[in-house]
């Protein structure tokens, strides 16, 4: 399942709905990027593809600073699935490919 791209998702947190892009590439098995919000763009850590599942990690500072880790399925041009906060539990996160 191709992966590589730019995407919009939705995380649905808290604090209402919070909007990211995502821009993804991978090789072999392994998922590179960055994922971007709130004027701020953030390098991807960890990412891993296994046909169409999705992980990885990114480090946010707004609304306050924790690292989230993202599982996923590409299905065509939608992905979706939970990021897991911490405290905050698994959130769940779809979007598109743009």
């Amino acid at each position: 399942m191709a992966v590589d791209g730019s995407w919009d998702i939705s995380v649905e947190t808290p604090i209402g709905t919070r909007a990211a892009t995502l821009l993804l590439s991978t090789t072999g098995g392994t998922l590179t990027g960055t994922q971007a919000a709130d004027g701020q763009s953030t390098s991807i850590t960890d990412g891993k593809v296994d046909g169409n599942k999705v992980s990885w990690k990114v480090a946010i500072t707004n609304p306050m600073p924790m690292t989230l880790e993202f599982e996923g399925t590409v299905d065509g041009d939608k992905i979706a699935g939970h990021a897991h906060a911490g405290a905050f539990g698994a959130l769940p996160f779809s979007g598109k490919r743009v």
